[in-house]
């Protein structure tokens, strides 16, 4: 029978989920630095979550961690971990964990609950909705360009028509993601580009492009170098509906990939945000790992 018993000492439990996520990081290509930073900000918010013991029959077979948060005006809940041993590892003790999360949740007013899965769960969470995901590459060496096409650094000319349509599609994958209404998508993309572009085109370590193809402009990107130790972190790499199709996805990967070398990084990181099931393929075609994968439920569902 699977019993739960909150722990007061957490010191073998976090050492345990530290252990586990420095080794989902550097197998999904993350270097050790930068992965110390991630596992940085995981630290910084455990401290608030309710970490349970999974026991049978007396003895422990893993771990369940759940919290509290408000997301964005409406209470949320969250399974910060879920984790079996390996000999315990089936869907018997997995659902239970489930289950009891979700009841603990769902007994303290939560309205939704999220999850970052950073490897298989064998499939005990498709039911959840997937919000986005977190991918990276490690790139040793310079991209093999693409023939016909080319990226160049935009123009102050071409930098206020670029952030009015980032801004726009910022919204909308948010809002397809399901994560914000479109008035407070609207609010957080202003929010966001606000504090990450405070000097436009002239942000430090932020690199701007347009691709062209044939000098034709196709497509643009933007990139911040030194995201993490050793990580360029891809904020945009768009290619216009209208040529689309013809394998240009591939060549503005190839571009953020050479601006990631050439700005000394050895890591280029996206976020895809759910429901763009396009742009999730492309990254697995061109060998982007699953770093984290963000996911929810609606609640109340069969828990109690």
């Amino acid at each position: 029978m699977t019993e739960f018993s909150v722990l007061d000492d957490r010191t073998d439990w976090q050492k345990n989920f530290e252990r586990r996520l420095r080794a989902s990081h550097a197998a999904a290509g993350i270097g050790a630095a930068a992965a110390e930073r991630m596992l940085d900000g995981v630290r910084s918010g455990v401290g608030d979550w309710t970490v349970a013991e999974i026991t049978d029959a007396g003895a422990r077979v893993g771990y369940v961690a759940v919290a509290m948060a408000d997301g964005n005006g409406a209470p949320t809940g969250r399974i910060g971990d879920l984790h079996l041993d390996a000999p315990h590892a089936g869907r018997e003790h997995e659902q239970a964990a489930r289950d009891w999360a979700e009841g603990w949740c769902v007994k303290r007013g939560a309205d939704r609950i999220d999850i970052r899965l950073t490897g298989p769960a064998g499939g005990l969470f498709d039911d959840y909705e997937v919000r986005g995901q977190l991918r990276a590459r490690h790139v040793s060496a310079p991209p093999e360009p693409v023939d016909g096409v080319t990226a160049r650094p935009m123009t102050q000319a071409e930098y206020p028509e670029w952030l009015a349509s980032e801004k726009a599609a910022y919204v909308g994958d948010i809002v397809r993601s399901g994560a914000l209404s479109r008035e407070k998508a609207v609010l957080k993309s202003d929010r966001d580009f606000a504090e990450l572009t405070p000097e436009g085109l002239a942000t430090p370590d932020n690199t701007f492009l347009v691709i062209e193809a044939a000098g034709v402009p196709i497509g643009t990107g933007w990139l911040r170098h030194g995201h993490l130790p050793g990580v360029t972190y891809g904020y945009s790499l768009y290619i216009q509906k209208r040529h689309r199709g013809k394998g240009y996805g591939r060549a503005a990967m190839s571009a953020g990939e050479q601006a990631t070398f050439a700005a000394g990084d050895s890591t280029l990181m996206f976020t895809v945000w759910g429901g763009n099931e396009v742009a999730m393929s492309l990254y697995t075609r061109a060998g982007y790992r699953v770093v984290e994968e963000m996911r929810s439920l609606a609640l109340p569902r069969s828990a109690g």
